[in-house]
């Protein structure tokens, strides 16, 4: 076989997947932008518009309200969530009694599906026969337990609780595979020298575990701005669009309004919001390649 049919066969092997991606991700992709510039119920033909749909989209209080839970989620993501998943990592990491089991059971809640998770908690954030209000009620905290899925001012932090008691569980474990591929050697060095415990985390620990934190950050800030099934199964965006997302937003636009064409505007924000965060990792990860 000569050398060009040898140059040319890696590439062969990629058209096949390639195709797949170009067919399922990127004319989809297209497709939707073109489809947000039309007024298409998603039966008729669809009637170009040009950005009418984007005008309305910016002049929508639901669209704000979503933009803003959001954010609120996003803002949580990023802090919470790594911080006690780096927290357990850092207690589990160590050789204690029932190291596996604390490990099998703080992972556990991933596992599930977001639907089982959302249906689980909603029974227990019942306002009466709820897991969590009958024992704040029994234990006498208060005469009534708050309608956690039903108050304006809790719903979506009830749901983002949620979403922190699955999320942290991935967390821990990204966290654990970081801290096994630390050397022993430069924690052992630097407590001879000398370092206390906090000191070996903040000078040693936290720098070497600086490629994980990225990964986390990332997929988290993913994971809250895709935010829908929990949303979907527990409030599907109420009470008064209290709890309501932009993919949720999006969902009941679309198949709820038979507004596809406002419901692919609102997929065409959500997507460039999402990107600019791709975008900003994708950077750093060049930054620190070129550094290299």
């Amino acid at each position: 076989m000569s050398r060009t049919k040898r140059d040319i066969i890696p590439y062969l092997f990629l058209v096949i997947p390639v195709l797949i991606y170009i067919i399922w991700v990127i004319a989809p992709m297209f497709y939707t932008f073109y489809l947000s510039l039309t007024n298409w119920n998603g039966l008729t033909t669809p009637e170009f518009i040009g950005f009418k749909n984007y005008t309305k989209l910016f002049n929508d209080k639901v669209f704000y309200i979503s933009l803003i839970n959001n954010l609120k989620w996003l803002g949580v993501f990023i802090t919470v969530p790594v911080a006690l998943g780096l927290g357990l990592a850092m207690m589990l990491n160590t050789a204690i009694p029932g190291e596996k089991f604390f490990k099998m059971t703080f992972y556990m809640p991933m596992v599930l599906a977001m639907v089982v998770s959302g249906l689980i908690w909603g029974w227990m954030y019942h306002p009466k026969g709820g897991l969590i209000n009958t024992v704040i009620v029994s234990a006498g905290v208060m005469a009534k337990g708050p309608g956690w899925l039903s108050d304006r001012d809790i719903v979506l932090w009830s749901i983002i609780i949620v979403a922190i008691w699955r999320q942290v569980g991935y967390v821990m474990v990204l966290y654990l595979a970081g801290l096994k591929s630390i050397n022993p050697q430069l924690l052992e060095a630097a407590t001879v020298d000398g370092a206390n415990r906090w000191q070996v985390f903040w000078g040693i620990i936290l720098p070497l575990l600086t490629p994980v934190t990225v990964i986390v950050l990332v997929i988290s800030v993913i994971d809250s701005l895709r935010a829908f099934d929990l949303v979907s199964v527990m409030t599907r965006g109420g009470p008064a669009n209290a709890s309501s997302v932009l993919a949720n937003f999006m969902y009941i636009e679309s198949f709820n309004n038979y507004k596809m064409g406002y419901g692919a505007a609102i997929a065409v924000i959500l997507f460039l919001i999402s990107l600019s965060f791709i975008a900003l990792y994708l950077w750093r990860v060049m930054q620190d390649e070129m550094e290299y």
